[in-house]
């Protein structure tokens, strides 16, 4: 099956998202400046994207518990605001607003780990255009 995602994606992420145990669809959609969530409906198929809006440019993705409340949040490099957004996941496949953290020039891609072993997720970001890489220290 082929399911419609709006202009040009350019990243995607299979996690279940909703808490049903089923591996959800979630793509960055660059030109339309978005990401769509297609939630498994659990015979093979998924519902039509749900899209939260992001910054300019939307390219890298990550996906990881940012707030600690055991529900995976949405990262996203959002490459043509120079900025990265966090949408932080409110339960059953729906996300908050972003809110976005500056970042350097044109961040390209987004991980996610504990960098400095305090137990919370931190936001490690590639920035394309100023040739180096940022940690976004979590303070929640």
């Amino acid at each position: 099956m082929i399911y419609s995602t709006g202009s040009y994606p350019k990243f995607l992420n299979a996690v279940d998202i909703n808490g049903d145990g089923k591996p959800d669809i979630i793509v960055v959609n660059y030109v339309s400046n978005n990401v769509g969530v297609l939630l498994n409906t659990g015979n093979g198929t998924f519902s039509a994207q749900t899209t939260y809006l992001t910054g300019t440019g939307p390219f890298g993705l990550a996906i990881t518990d940012v707030n600690g409340d055991g529900k995976p949040d949405i990262i996203v490099a959002n490459f043509a605001s120079n900025n990265t957004g966090v949408l932080l996941n409110i339960g059953n496949g729906t996300f908050a607003a972003q809110t976005t953290y500056s970042t350097g020039y044109r961040p390209y891609y987004v991980a996610a780990a504990d960098v400095n072993g305090d137990g919370k997720t931190d936001i490690i970001v590639a920035n394309s255009g100023s040739n180096n890489v940022g940690v976004l220290l979590n303070y929640c």
